[in-house]
């Protein structure tokens, strides 16, 4: 009886290392955030920096978003692991102080949807979590207490939030940190001009150009190697707009890059915007609330 207890803990011990090493505890996680990107936007356009990050870890073009394609339910479902069935933000114009005709399931103390950046400082107020966008509705959903740096830029201006970011990682770069770096202007640029029109890809490849920047100064400052980055955004677009059901509009590029992150790999099983925050809370180990839906993609692993 002795040994079989011996073995059956050995067993037990094993597996638990097998899986700590499979999926290292995170140090940071980047969110580089763009708006309205279209699986076909993204693929046409000459992104060389962002590719080559991409290559270097999980890459899905058959990711699901969440309906409303709007943009404030689905940057919300990225971050708070549910969908507006969930935290009760159905449209662009929410505010908690309107008093929402549909309520969250939960709240935290001060009425807020749990977030992931919340979930994690809950477990350890050492996180260090920022903010960092350029349009002002997008911040409305979350308990700014949660944030130890907000950052917000007027008239689509993104430059010196990647400044910011990065100033910020430099900063904390001992501390377990949390990044969300967004910005609209691509989404702008498909409203004015049409998603696919020679504009909106011009915003894309604008912009791959500041990651590349920012992803230079991570590798200089030996930060690179030990962050997980993912590439995320809302939506697609048809025309000159978006909101419906469409291919165009509800299936979008997802990626995952860092430690424990399989390589070179395009993914082609089912996968959902809502699994984002699920996905960084497994990174730093922490067990998301029973109110969220998202999962976490094992595939995604090495």
């Amino acid at each position: 009886m002795k040994n079989y207890l011996r073995t059956a803990l050995w067993l037990v011990c094993l597996f638990l290392f097998v899986n700590v090493k499979a999926v290292p505890k995170a140090k940071r996680v980047v969110m580089i955030a763009l708006d309205g990107i279209s699986v076909e936007g993204f693929e046409q356009a000459h992104m060389p920096h962002l590719d080559s990050l991409l290559a270097e870890g999980v890459l899905s073009l058959e990711t699901r978003n969440i309906m409303p394609s709007v943009t404030l339910p689905n940057w919300t479902s990225h971050l708070t692991g549910s969908g507006p069935e969930q935290h009760g933000v159905v449209n662009n114009g929410w505010e908690k102080s309107k008093k929402p005709n549909l309520p969250p399931v939960c709240k935290d103390e001060d009425g807020y949807y749990p977030s992931v950046f919340k979930v994690l400082k809950d477990e350890n107020p050492e996180v260090k979590t920022a903010f960092y966008y350029n349009w002002k509705n997008l911040i409305y959903p979350y308990n700014k207490k949660c944030f130890d740096e907000v950052s917000f830029l007027e008239d689509d201006m993104y430059v010196e939030n990647y400044d910011k970011a990065f100033d910020f990682l430099l900063k904390n770069r001992e501390e377990p940190t949390v990044i969300f770096l967004y910005s609209v202007h691509t989404d702008h640029i498909g409203h004015k001009y049409a998603w696919m029109s020679p504009e909106y890809i011009c915003s894309l490849e604008e912009v791959d150009k500041e990651i590349g920047r920012f992803i230079i100064k991570m590798k200089k400052a030996e930060l690179y190697e030990s962050t997980h980055f993912m590439f995320l955004t809302d939506h697609g677009g048809i025309k000159h707009g978006h909101g419906g059901v469409s291919v165009q509009e509800m299936i979008v590029p997802w990626g995952i890059v860092g430690p424990g992150i399989a390589r070179g790999k395009k993914i082609f099983e089912p996968n959902n915007t809502v699994n984002t925050a699920s996905v960084i809370l497994k990174l730093f180990r922490v067990k998301q609330p029973s109110c969220w839906i998202g999962k976490v993609p094992e595939f995604i692993f090495k």
